[in-house]
């Protein structure tokens, strides 16, 4: 067999596939063509070509490539996705899925899918895009290309994608920093001023209490007053302690007993009623070095707020368990282990959060609450995040709030890198 090279077109640019031909039959003569300027010399055999590469190297190609790779055909039947696109979804390859409708293959995967259809209608395909997978929340950048055939037409159509979630995480640990450095300097400035008028305010009004005992409608009116100044001065010094850096007095710590502490704090601050409380720890769950105390306000804040949204009736779900880092999908082989971690879970089955609200829960100060500050999970966020840690929020209307909170065993800087 003579190995030729057919040329085509990936992407838009010339791709040489190696193909077969029949060899010779016997006695047929080789005949070449010269190339121009060349002169041909006089018994000398004709050498053979450089073996050309073949379908096998471009498949070791791609299932080689440290990003996803996925290409359909025009009629959307998966023709190529390799072993790093199969981990980014979450999907157990099987060999039935080449030549399989892109749709049967992808059907977790809406967005993809809807990425991959519009690709034969779009003039300008995206390049260097970003995409949050909702199935996973992993959050993936991609480019998506035309496959040119030899007559200059689309047929097909290629995504090349690259796992960006450990990248998303640390830069969005970055902003969250920039913001609070900044907020820090302008909540600082404001809580020193507005903290001195309130204490004035407290302290006249006990007075002037004192001043006309007998009179209840007055005497009332400053209670109100005196009970008010109390709440803003509380609300001041939540922004204080807010925007005050933390300093982990960091120790050997055992989550089961954080727990067990956060429950009965959250029980002093919030009406309990007849909501259960179950608490699941896996046995034998490690020590972490962390701060105690800071975990048990992380972990008696999501309690008090599952309180709250239940209002009297319903389940609190408090589950422990270890687990491992984020495993990035293009991790090359040898790479050391992910570190351990320890994961807790805080799930409620009251009415859940709407997808406006989601995105926004952490945020300081903001609240749904008539009487909140709106730094109860801002707070939460920061000491985790002091801890080298990650705190996921996954909720919808009317089916519950489940906060995951993962911890690393050793505290350090360098735990998502």
């Amino acid at each position: 067999m003579v190995t030729l090279l057919k040329s085509h077109r990936f992407f838009g640019s010339p791709v040489h596939v190696a193909t077969e031909r029949p060899e010779r039959r016997s006695g047929e003569a080789a005949t070449a063509r010269p190339r121009s300027g060349a002169h041909a010399v006089p018994g000398a055999e004709a050498q053979p070509a450089a073996s050309p590469v073949t379908d096998r190297f471009f498949r070791q190609l791609v299932a080689s490539m440290r990003n996803g790779v996925l290409a359909i055909t025009r009629d959307g039947r998966l023709v190529v996705m390799n072993e790093v696109a199969y981990r980014v979804f979450d999907i157990e390859p099987r060999p039935e899925d080449v030549g399989a409708p892109c749709a049967e293959v992808l059907q977790d995967q809406p967005d993809v899918l809807r990425i991959l259809a519009a690709a034969f209608d779009l003039q300008h395909l995206p390049n260097r895009a970003e995409l949050r997978l909702k199935t996973s929340g992993k959050v993936i950048g991609y480019t998506l290309s035309h496959v040119v055939g030899e007559a200059g037409q689309a047929v097909g159509a290629a995504l090349f994608f690259k796992d960006l979630t450990l990248v998303e995480q640390l830069e969005e640990r970055e902003r969250l920093r920039d913001r609070l450095a900044t907020l820090g300097e302008m909540a600082a400035a404001i809580a020193h001023e507005v903290k001195n008028p309130l204490a004035g305010i407290e302290v006249m009004a006990g007075l002037l209490r004192r001043r006309i005992p007998d009179s209840p409608e007055v005497q009332g009116l400053v209670s109100d007053i005196i009970a008010e100044a109390k709440v803003a001065n509380g609300i001041v010094l939540e922004v204080l302690e807010f925007v005050r850096p933390i300093r982990l007095q960091v120790e050997r710590t055992s989550i089961p007993q954080v727990l067990h502490d956060a429950v009965t704090t959250a029980e002093r601050k919030a009406s309990r009623g007849g909501v259960n409380v179950t608490l699941n720890v896996e046995e034998q769950l490690p020590l972490i070095q962390a701060d105690h105390h800071q975990l048990v306000q992380v972990f008696s804040n999501l309690i008090i707020n599952a309180l709250e949204a239940l209002n009297g009736s319903g389940t609190i779900a408090i589950a422990a368990s270890q687990g491992v880092g984020y495993v990035d999908a293009a991790a090359a082989p040898g790479r050391p282990a992910p570190p351990p971690t320890v994961v807790v879970e805080v799930a409620d089955d009251g009415p859940g959060v709407g997808p406006e609200i989601l995105d926004r829960v952490f945020n300081p100060f903001f609240t749904t609450k008539p009487q909140g500050s709106g730094l109860g999970l801002a707070i939460v966020r920061k000491i985790v995040d002091a801890h080298n840690g990650h705190i996921d929020l996954a909720s919808s209307a009317g089916q519950g709030t489940r906060f995951r909170v993962t911890l690393p065993l050793e505290s350090g800087e360098g735990w998502l890198q």
